[in-house]
């Protein structure tokens, strides 16, 4: 979708229009007919915000009204919500160009709104035959819009449609070799970034006992990806560690998945695409962070000489781990890519994952399980944007207590929690004993992928965490520097 700044006439106009109308105020501006005016201000006073369609055969005017006076963020998540029920009333109506306009708004809510309207947009069609009429051309009123705000947007924005479409790719197209080439491609493209990609028989030499059990089932090898982006003009001193979970298909090892829950599991690579993605957004608008990616790539099948429950393995910092369940794969590479992460000495480490349905049975498919330890504030600065953005965090309770419940006979630690008991807090205590940093965990289960269209995230891959992260690294100098020259 092309979206362009441009004076908007009227008069002139030869497509349909979106108007967004924020306050009481702007009603004497508005640009239509008395009747019209008239009819609009009524349904405002039933109802603050409404959508009134005006008809301009052969197109039409989307009257979006809203209410600008609610706290900023549930303003512009209304605006986004409104935008994706508007594009899908267009692409009813096959229009692929709309101009937009307003009265009673500022910048701040149009980016909103254009940011709903692009994720709307999206589809993962590369597959079907007949597609549906999407939006291709949307000029807006560029008294609204400074060019380079739209044009750092876009950047973000698009870097989300390739986080989706990674993560909507299925695993026949997209395995761990393929997944570690595409990363590297996409490293070159963009200045200031690096990408190492590791291999099987030096995963093998580094002896990062979790990943290797976890690919032993699978025809298609391992790969263990680090990306960098380091700017001259950084605000910390040392990196953020990001580390990403890249099973890029579970079938739950020999604990086999039942079949409504091997449904979708091609998504179970989203918390290593969303890692990657958030780097390269940093890159392309050249945040002043300094950012490592660390991206454990498998799938996880009961084939060939598979890992077993009972095995004991020997994670990449010496911890030996007993198998409970084979299904619990996810903290197993993410723990070797974390003591991996946590020898380079960062400044602070974040993880993501698909890692427990625990976390959708206790908190829905709106917000994301976030736990830390020795990160306070880095965890408040990232639930503040979490709020703003209204990719909202909901922090648990951490505490070394729940250490017990991992306990083995025979090991160090099992890697999965025998009992119904904490599953999502006991997984994130389970990757917190492979670092000694400071140490948010982001199990991003039940927003990674829906099954239903939900809102401006759409059906499937819904790319939900990387507007997060990037509103968290643009205001990380916040929290003031960190770590050792």
């Amino acid at each position: 979708m092309n979206i362009s700044l441009e004076k908007i006439n009227y008069s002139e106009l030869n497509t349909s229009l979106i108007f967004l109308y924020g306050n009481d105020v702007a009603a004497r501006a508005l640009p239509f007919k008395r009747d019209e005016i008239a009819y609009i201000e009524s349904r405002r006073k039933e109802e603050k915000e409404n959508l009134v369609v005006l008809n301009r055969l052969p197109h039409k005017i989307y009257v979006q009204s809203f209410d600008s006076e609610l706290p900023s963020n549930e303003a512009q998540e209304k605006l986004r919500r409104a935008a994706a029920a508007i594009q899908q009333g267009l692409t009813k109506e096959k229009e692929d160009r709309v101009a937009i306009s307003g009265e009673g708004i500022i910048p701040e809510e149009m980016v909103a709104f254009l940011e709903g309207l692009h994720m709307a947009n999206y589809r993962f069609d590369r597959y079907k035959k007949k597609k549906e009429t999407v939006l291709t051309e949307v000029v807006v009123e560029r008294s609204f819009l400074e060019a380079e705000v739209l044009e750092e947007n876009l950047r973000l924005w698009r870097r989300i449609d390739v986080l989706r479409d990674w993560v909507n790719e299925p695993v026949i197209n997209l395995n761990a070799p393929r997944f570690a080439e595409m990363l590297e491609e996409e490293s070159v493209k963009i200045k200031g970034v690096t990408c190492t990609v590791l291999g099987q028989r030096q995963i093998e030499t580094l002896k990062m006992g979790g990943l290797l059990a976890v690919n032993r089932g699978s025809e298609d090898e391992a790969r263990f990806v680090v990306l960098e982006y380091k700017p001259d003009n950084r605000v910390n001193t040392k990196a953020i560690a990001l580390v990403g979970k890249g099973v890029m298909y579970d079938t739950g090892g020999l604990n086999i998945k039942p079949n409504d829950y091997m449904v979708e599991m091609k998504s179970d690579m989203a918390g290593a695409a969303t890692m990657a993605s958030a780097l390269f957004a940093a890159a392309e608008n050249r945040l002043p962070v300094w950012l490592k990616a660390y991206l454990p790539l498998t799938d996880n099948r009961p084939g060939k000489n598979a890992y077993a429950a009972d095995d004991i393995l020997h994670m990449y910092d010496g911890t030996t781990v007993e198998i409970t369940n084979t299904d619990a794969e996810g903290r197993l590479i993410l723990a070797d890519a974390i003591a991996y992460a946590d020898g380079e000495d960062p400044e602070l480490i974040i993880d993501a994952a698909t890692l427990t349905g625990a976390a959708v049975r206790a908190l829905g498919t709106w917000v994301i399980a976030a736990m830390q330890e020795d990160a306070e504030k880095p965890f408040s600065l990232l639930n503040i944007v979490g709020n703003q953005v209204y990719e909202r965090l909901a922090p648990l309770p951490f505490y070394k207590e729940y250490d017990e419940l991992l306990k083995s006979e025979v090991a160090d630690l099992i890697n999965c929690n025998l009992h119904a008991n904490a599953g999502t807090i006991t997984a994130g205590r389970f990757l917190k004993h492979f670092t000694s940093h400071p140490y948010i965990h982001l199990d991003i289960a039940g927003v990674a992928f829906y099954g239903k269209r939900e809102h401006f995230y759409g059906v499937g891959a819904s790319g939900f965490g990387l507007r997060l992260l990037y509103a968290f690294f643009q205001t990380y100098d916040t929290i003031g520097r960190h770590g050792e020259a």
